[in-house]
């Protein structure tokens, strides 16, 4: 086996990457780490509102990834691979709760220092809302909200990450898009 430098492997595609993580190359594994930690992990804390459930499940995707990878048939899928795992494992931790959890806009809302205190405000409501918005939504319509909108995937990419037909994403994404147009009002 060759060995790369870490700047080489940081070029390197995700399906090259995952190709050697599932010959259990933990270096090409760590980059890929790298690469996604930061997207699943806001899509699980826009989903769950609660930064520390986020980073949990962060953590299990992570871990079980690493221990599933061998099933991985397409290592080009690698990406799709990922959000379908965190995507599920929020959903099934929404389905978990007993009671609605209460959205701390503290722990969801990012923080940007800005020179003019009543816009920093403002910004910080209007994000405040959104998140408290996005609750409102069913899990599954934030899911395709968040998938689309944030994350910027395909409607097929979507469809296939949460198990369904890109029909009825597109449906999904709509009732979303109205209510959060409804609720945003104000803010307009």
């Amino acid at each position: 086996m060759t060995t790369t430098s870490p700047a080489t492997e940081a070029e390197l595609d995700d399906a090259t990457l995952a190709g050697r993580a599932r010959d259990g190359d933990v270096r090409a594994y760590e980059q890929l780490v790298l690469r996604y930690q930061g997207p699943m992990f806001r899509l699980a804390a826009k989903m769950l509102a609660d930064r520390a459930e986020a980073e949990d499940v962060t953590q299990e995707v992570f871990l079980k990834a690493w221990r599933t990878i061998t099933r991985l048939q397409d290592d080009a899928a690698f990406a799709g691979w990922l959000y379908r795992m965190t995507t599920n494992r929020c959903l099934n931790v929404i389905r978990a709760r007993r009671p609605a959890a209460e959205v701390d806009p503290e722990t969801t809302a990012s923080t940007h220092p800005d020179t003019r205190p009543d816009h920093a405000t403002e910004v910080s409501s209007q994000m405040a809302a959104l998140t408290r918005a996005l609750q409102l939504l069913t899990p599954e319509q934030r899911a395709c909200w968040l998938l689309r909108e944030v994350h910027g995937r395909s409607y097929d990419e979507i469809a296939e990450i949460v198990g369904t037909n890109s029909t009825a994403v597109r449906g999904r994404i709509a009732r979303a898009r109205a209510q959060l147009a409804e609720v945003m009002k104000p803010w307009r």
